[in-house]
Formats: structure tokens, sequence, C-alpha cells
């Protein structure tokens, strides 16, 4: 299937590993342009090789406002203004919520929200003033459901990024300008943290997949990657303002 993407201008944010790296990879195999970003260079050089394709590695910590300007200047210098843009960046500082500092949620609203909100704003007009456009929040089946104990953060953040793709699609829809939201569940990839647990316990989350998700397996990066490159392809042209879930059956809401 011909995705329509070949010679779109795509930002990944969060693009040296895992998930941001897979989505840029399938993004690139379809004839993307591709700008990634991460705070730490050589990582992130090293990703733009495999992911291979025209690709540009910008070295930004997209929670600083200049920083995300001076990316977006760079993918305006080298082809034109993005037509696709894929916040994936996010991270989790757990702990009950008695444990929790004022400073553990701000920087976690900052890095799974704010920010993506901030960078949102900045490519809007052109997207707006050209008439089309396709936006995608990476959030986590904990962003639909309960993800238990210690993760009253990661869950707040998660769900607002539901909540404000929901809007912004009906906001922008009258623009030609699409917001979806993708909800991974567990998903292995080399350097993440359920690599490190299957290796730590094995045992262990063996009795995890076989209790929690029900095609017997961890996520693969990739099947992410492939997902979010149709959401934001023209084959998705009539979805919008949707959250869908890629978790092998892990998560348990109705909605």
């Amino acid at each position: 299937m011909d995705l329509g993407l070949e010679g779109k201008v795509a930002l990944v944010t969060g693009g040296s590993r895992g998930l941001g790296k897979a989505i840029a990879a399938s993004l690139a195999a379809e004839g993307a342009k591709v700008a990634v970003c991460a705070r730490h260079e050589e990582p992130l050089r090293d990703a733009a090789e495999e992911i291979g394709g025209d690709v540009l590695a910008v070295p930004a910590d997209v929670t600083v406002e200049e920083d995300q300007e001076r990316f977006l200047e760079a993918i305006r210098d080298r082809w034109r203004e993005p037509e696709i843009l894929v916040h994936n960046v996010g991270g989790n500082r757990r702990g009950k919520i008695w444990e929790t500092s004022d400073e553990d949620w701000n920087a976690i609203l900052e890095l799974n929200l704010t920010c993506h909100v901030r960078l949102s704003r900045m490519a809007l007009e052109a997207m707006r003033d050209r008439g089309q456009g396709s936006i995608l929040f990476v959030s986590s089946i904990f962003g639909r459901e309960a993800g238990g104990p210690g993760l009253a953060i990661y869950n707040s953040t998660k769900s607002a990024l539901i909540s404000v793709a929901k809007i912004m699609a009906l906001e922008l829809a009258p623009d030609g300008i699409r917001v979806n939201s993708i909800a991974p569940g567990s998903i292995r990839f080399p350097g993440g943290s359920w690599d490190r647990r299957c290796r730590e316990q094995p045992e262990k989350m063996k009795e995890f997949v076989a209790d929690n998700i029900p095609m017997g397996r961890f996520g693969r990066a990739e099947e992410i990657g492939d997902v979010a490159a149709f959401l934001v392809s023209e084959r998705a042209g009539w979805i919008t303002g949707a959250c869908v879930n890629v978790d092998g059956g892990q998560s348990r809401s109705l909605f």
C-alpha cells in the first residue's frame, strides 16, 4: 500500500532510539524526509545512519523553547516547513502521590505534555496557511486506563496528551489538519526498560506476559512505527481525534 508519504517533511522528537527511531524509520521507508531530534548527539547521529534515506539529525532538548526553535529552523533550512509532527518524547518519575514533589510534576508535565503543545503551536501557522498537515502524539495505554500505584504523574500526563489531541483535532479540522494519538502497550526494544527487566528477571517477565498480554509477547518498536506512519498518512485521511491502542490486547479499556 502506498501511504502517500513520498517527499513529505516529517518531524519526530526523541528519535535516537526506541519508538521514535522506529517511527522515523517507517516514515523514511515510505519516502518521507525525516528530521529527528534528541538530547545526545552521538546516539542521534548513529540512529540517523541506521534509519537511512533523507534524514536530518538535530541535537536538541525539546523541553527548551530555544532548542525547539532551532530544530524547526534547521528543518526549514534543509527542506521547508514540516507537514507532519510526531511528538514522541516522554518519561516518568515514579512515586506514591505523597512522595512526589512539585518539581517532579513540573518536570514530567513539561516533558510529556507542555513541550509538545508548544512545538505544535510553533508549526501550526504554516500548516494552517497550507491547509493540510498531520500531528500525532505518542501516549500510552496508561493514558486510557489506570496504570497502578506510583504512576500518578505518568497517567495524568499521558491522559492529557489524548485529551489535547482530541480538542486540537476539533479546532484544526476546518484547516485540513488531522490530530491523533496512539497508545502503545508494553514494547521491548534495546536499551528500553522492558528489555532491561527481561534480561534481569526473565522468569518474572514471562509471568508478566502470560498474565497481561493476550498475544503472548512484548510488542516491537517497528509495530508502533508502522501504525504511526499510517495514521499520519493520506491513507488515514478520515481519521482525526482518535486514540489507537497498539498493545497486543493488553489494555482493558472499552473506549
